[in-house]
């Protein structure tokens, strides 16, 4: 399980009961996260709920060097002012998400032969990032009806059963 959220990103092993076995979390920073594409959203001018479908049929030429939100920021607005296209540059943020995430996936799973992937968090309902991804991982990602709202789904049963104990 990768979850993608605002300001933080993990990846889960869950065995067959659904219990956590690995886990993973990137919060040194908002690096490839929901806070990290609203700043590249607004730097390239393009609304963020529009920027997961703008990268469609982009070749893949432009590459990000930086995933630190504050030096992506500057390289996009240098890439537009050196003439990249807008497509162009979305796919290479897109890309440059999955490959960060890739690393993190690779912390709690280094082999995904037998294993299947979904993806929750507000960025699953980017699907720029969720085809990087699937790319980089060699998987097909799973994304659920209303990703943005599986971790507090999973949380009530926990809050409940804590509630009723106390």
């Amino acid at each position: 399980m990768v979850d993608i959220g605002g300001q933080d990103s993990k990846a889960v092993t869950l065995d067959d009961q659904g219990r956590v076995v690995e886990f993973a979390m990137n919060d040194k920073c908002a690096a490839g996260t929901g806070r990290f594409l609203e700043a590249m959203a607004r730097a390239l001018e393009v609304n963020i709920t529009e920027l997961g479908a703008v990268d469609e049929g982009a070749a893949g030429s432009v590459s990000l060097s930086s995933m630190c939100m504050v030096f992506a920021e500057s390289e996009v607005v240098s890439l537009i002012a050196d003439g990249a296209e807008v497509d162009e540059i979305v796919n290479g943020l897109h890309r440059a998400i999955a490959t960060r995430t890739r690393g993190l996936v690779r912390r709690v799973a280094l082999m995904l032969e037998d294993q299947q992937v979904a993806m929750s968090g507000g960025v699953a309902r980017n699907p720029g990032v969720v085809r990087e991804l699937g790319k980089v991982l060699g998987k097909d990602i799973q994304v659920p009806a209303e990703p943005d709202t599986v971790g507090a789904l999973g949380a009530a049963p926990i809050a409940r059963n804590r509630a009723a104990a106390a």
